[in-house]
């Protein structure tokens, strides 16, 4: 068994497709319209692209946005990825406009950092080592 899809919901495909493209670097694996405006919009790792998809998924369902707002209050991210240097990353995204919302911080281990993402989430990045 394997983790094929996971999927993050987003307020506006279209923005969190250039989000997640444009800013931090995934490609787009799959875009079929669904009618009604979805789509079924999925971006890959350009370092695995046969990898795990992440689906840009629509918060339209009543549930979602106050799951959304209360995760945010909270501070808790709706997704982690992996990158190799947590500093460069954050240092590379601030340049291209993204906000943290915790900078690096270093658990022993593992060093993570946390971004809004725009679309209504925080999204955690972290190393290990």
């Amino acid at each position: 068994m394997r983790i094929n899809i996971t999927s993050v919901f987003v307020d506006d495909q279209e923005k969190a497709h250039r989000f997640y493209t444009e800013k931090l670097g995934f490609v787009t694996k799959h875009d079929v319209p669904l009618g009604g405006g979805a789509r079924w919009l999925t971006v890959v790792s350009p370092e695995q692209p046969d990898g795990t998809e992440l689906l840009l998924e629509p918060d339209a369902h009543p549930a979602v946005r106050p799951y959304k707002e209360a995760l945010v209050a909270d501070g808790i991210p709706a997704a982690s990825f992996a990158v190799s240097d947590v500093e460069a990353e954050v240092e590379r995204l601030t340049g291209l406009g993204v906000r943290f919302t915790q900078p690096p911080l270093n658990m022993g281990d593992v060093t993570m950092a946390v971004f809004d993402d725009t679309c209504g989430n925080l999204i955690q990045i972290a190393a290990q080592g």
